[in-house]
């Protein structure tokens, strides 16, 4: 069995797992926090929605023509140019998005349970709505150079960057953007949540403090484990791109490329499974419900 056609049935079969899986979970999730009234006003729960219906969108605009390209050996970015600027500018957008709102329900719950009441105003179900708007506007403006630079070079015949600088650029936002910074967001606010849960007895006995390091931990390793390694393939690539390789390198390049893409959908997928720790949202609303009436 060849590597090739390995990864050809790894790209079709696990692809539509994942892409029935985070159809599924988060469509589930889009109609519990949108029709429920009492999800909708709190701001956790808003980021979670908005970050849900991004993720859908990421699933259904990529992985339906990664197998349809896999299996029928038809790639649209190859033959449209349009198709090629709008899938890669959707790839930046919803991507960073999606990165950037798991961050901001990690902050929300610092100044949810943060015993000083000018923090806790600022987790206000209104500055929610405005910062979400504001994150859109800013990775929409910063998929702009996406939409300009990513062209089809007759010589690779590949939908990717023709302006050497953009391409390095690229290479450092997936590694600071997508892997380290969502981290190392996620753990400062996770610990310092943690630290105000602990400082709390109400909130203690309740054991809020399990479930957050559970969310915060499963959000970390979902980030390090599904960007790290595309974002260290990508600077490989970047790295030897001018290195003349053989048939069976290049085989196996792309062998290990096709495992790697697989793998950064699982965030986009598994992510769903946060918002089923209904105790930690549960348990957002009792830590609202405690410092309000405090």
């Amino acid at each position: 069995m060849s590597l090739e056609y390995l990864a050809q049935q790894l790209t079709i079969y696990v692809g539509c797992i994942l892409l029935i899986t985070g159809i599924v979970g988060n469509g589930m999730n889009i109609f519990i926090f949108s029709s429920v009234r009492s999800y909708r006003k709190t701001p956790c729960t808003f980021y979670f929605l908005v970050c849900s219906i991004h993720n859908i969108l990421y699933i259904l605009i990529n992985l339906p023509v990664r197998i349809v390209s896999t299996a029928l050996n038809l790639d649209l970015t190859l033959h449209s140019l349009v198709w090629c600027k709008a899938q890669s500018f959707f790839i930046a957008y919803l991507g960073l998005t999606s990165f950037t709102l798991s961050c901001l329900t990690t902050i929300d719950q610092f100044f949810a349970t943060s015993r000083t009441a000018w923090l806790r105003r600022c987790s206000k179900i209104q500055w929610a709505h405005r910062i979400v708007l504001v994150v859109i506007m800013v990775w929409c403006l910063h998929g702009i150079p996406v939409l300009v630079f990513f062209n089809i070079p007759p010589v690779t015949t590949r939908c990717s960057s023709d302006n050497p600088a953009f391409a390095f650029y690229t290479t450092i936002y997936i590694l600071l953007l997508q892997s380290c910074i969502p981290s190392i967001v996620m753990v400062t606010f996770g610990y310092l949540t943690y630290r105000n849960i602990r400082r709390t007895i109400n909130l203690a006995e309740q054991h809020a403090d399990r479930q957050l390091v559970r969310m915060i931990l499963i959000q970390m390793v979902l980030v390090v484990i599904s960007m790290t390694p595309y974002g260290t393939d990508t600077i490989y690539r970047l790295i030897t791109a001018k290195v003349i390789k053989d048939p069976n390198r290049l085989l196996k390049e792309s062998f290990a490329s096709t495992i790697l893409i697989l793998i950064t959908y699982f965030y986009y997928v598994v992510c769903f499974i946060l918002s089923k720790l209904n105790e930690n949202i549960v348990s957002s609303f009792i830590l609202r419900e405690i410092f309000i009436c405090s």
